[in-house]
């Protein structure tokens, strides 16, 4: 249904092109080239939930069957992303910027525009933020521009006077208004701006006082994230999926999500503290401080399969499968999701919200309806960090 083109390039654009110049009307100038190709995989997870998953308070629902753009389309992709866009400049989540509308579809989008139920959740937000300014690269198209613009300055008029993210803005209830890690939140918010600070490939036509305004939002949220590492046992750690937004100590969320210290969202914080072209001694000594505790907390010989099981429905989706953790030798390093703060142990939970040492002990819903391992920082530590070490370690 989604087609993407196998040569990356790190603009996001997926092909290569042949560049001619235009102005814009903000009298910047700007490489544009014949339309191609636009990374659409940061889209995904909140496309999957769309489709796959439960949630009749949605405003709008996915038909069976619902077709999708291909990666090429890019005005088509565009104009769905214009068409979700809400009036303050972010975009809800849980919808699929690829999927091909239907009038009545788009005219429940239309007539919502002035809802406030915008989110970075399920990577929502920055990634649209981020196509949008792809997209005015290789078409000129000024709507792009400024759907883009009204991105960044949401994101920037969301922040935290600390420094953090939160997970929905601006109506966010008690675990919504939370520093949020898990779903790609606060580096995804980072991320983008950076690249903006930057002056990246796609943003390159932005002008210096918004370049400003990203750079002092990063150099914000860097000073927050050393803040927010984890001390457990008089040491420097992780970072939980959550977080504070005022005592910035991890916290727990759903009734399945416990305050801990999260493998894969410290891999996230790593690697983009690593991006930073000049960091502090206390953005080095927080990036060994994390390194050293992801190789701790690896877990060796295990495996994690998915096995055929009765057809079960839950309130939020039905499985035909279950869950195991088997023992296996041979098998690539995991991560717990969750580790607990002080004994380092991997921690699980059903709904009930009762902390248990083992994913058996998680009831089926659960097992099959949340991802319990992890295995990215794989990367960080066999690839990414050793090239960063070099250059960066503390003698």
């Amino acid at each position: 249904m989604h087609r993407t083109f196998g040569v990356g390039l790190s603009s996001g654009v997926l092909t290569s092109l042949v560049v001619f110049a235009f102005a814009t009307t903000s009298g910047s100038t700007v490489l544009a080239g014949p339309i191609v190709a636009i990374d659409t995989s940061a889209f995904m997870d909140s496309a999957s939930h769309w489709r796959t998953i439960k949630q009749p308070e949605r405003i709008m629902q996915a038909n069976a069957q619902q077709a999708g753009y291909a990666s090429e389309q890019v005005r088509e992709i565009a104009a769905n992303i214009l068409l979700f866009q809400r009036d303050n400049g972010g975009w809800p989540k849980d919808y699929d910027m690829l999927a091909v509308l239907t009038e009545p579809q788009r005219a429940l989008i239309r007539n919502t525009r002035a809802n406030a139920d915008t989110s970075y959740d399920n990577h929502t937000t920055h990634p649209q933020v981020a196509y949008m300014a792809r997209a005015f690269v290789v078409t000129g198209d000024e709507s792009y521009r400024t759907a883009c613009l009204r991105g960044v300055e949401f994101m920037l008029a969301s922040q935290y006077a600390n420094g953090g993210f939160p997970q929905w803005w601006p109506k966010a209830g008690t675990i919504a208004q939370r520093i949020t890690f898990n779903d790609g939140v606060m580096i995804g918010i980072l991320s983008v701006l950076k690249d903006a600070a930057d002056g990246a490939a796609h943003f390159a036509w932005l002008e210096e006082p918004w370049r400003r305004r990203a750079a002092a939002a990063v150099e914000r949220g860097t000073t927050c994230l050393v803040k927010m590492q984890i001390m457990a046992e008089g040491r420097r750690t992780g970072w939980g999926q959550q977080h504070d937004e005022k005592t910035l100590a991890t916290v727990g969320a759903r009734t399945f999500e416990m305050p801990c210290i999260s493998p894969a969202d410290t891999t996230e914080v790593v690697a983009f503290m690593m991006r930073l072209a000049k960091p502090s001694p206390e953005v080095v000594g927080a990036i060994e401080a994390a390194v050293g505790w992801l190789k701790k907390v690896q877990l060796n010989g295990i495996r994690v399969e998915r096995v055929a099981a009765p057809k079960s429905e839950f309130a939020r989706h039905t499985t035909e499968h279950d869950v195991v953790v088997i023992a296996d030798a041979k098998a690539a390093p995991l991560w717990a999701r969750m580790v607990e703060p002080g004994t380092d142990r991997p921690i699980f939970a059903s709904r009930d919200g009762v902390k248990v040492y083992s994913l058996a002990e998680v009831d089926r819903e659960r097992r099959t309806g949340s991802g319990w391992y992890v295995g990215s920082p794989r990367r960080l530590l066999a690839v990414d960090y050793p090239q960063w070490q070099a250059q960066w370690a503390q003698p």
